[in-house]
């Protein structure tokens, strides 16, 4: 891994839709400890859930996959008028 720019940062955090949080390190792995119950995780990528349907609270675990979309897609323009 390449060391960081001033433009780029060390740590990113990437929303997937409908699944975790990923937080990602460039240069070295990333210490994530959760306060509450000092739980950690040290690794290059770790993926937190959003889902609120993990066992391994809150790492996410894939469950998001099995429960399906949270969000409805949007509705495609017909281009008539609908009133």
């Amino acid at each position: 891994m390449s060391a960081p720019t001033d433009r780029e940062p060390a740590v990113e955090v990437v929303l997937c839709p409908d699944g975790p949080a990923l937080v990602r390190s460039k240069v070295s792995p990333v210490d994530v400890v959760i306060p509450t119950d000092g739980s950690a995780s040290t690794r290059p990528v770790s993926a937190l859930c959003r889902c609120g349907r993990t066992g391994r609270d809150p790492w996410c675990d894939g469950t998001h996959k099995l429960a399906g979309r949270r969000r409805r897609p949007a509705e495609p323009a017909t281009g008539k008028d609908e009133t």
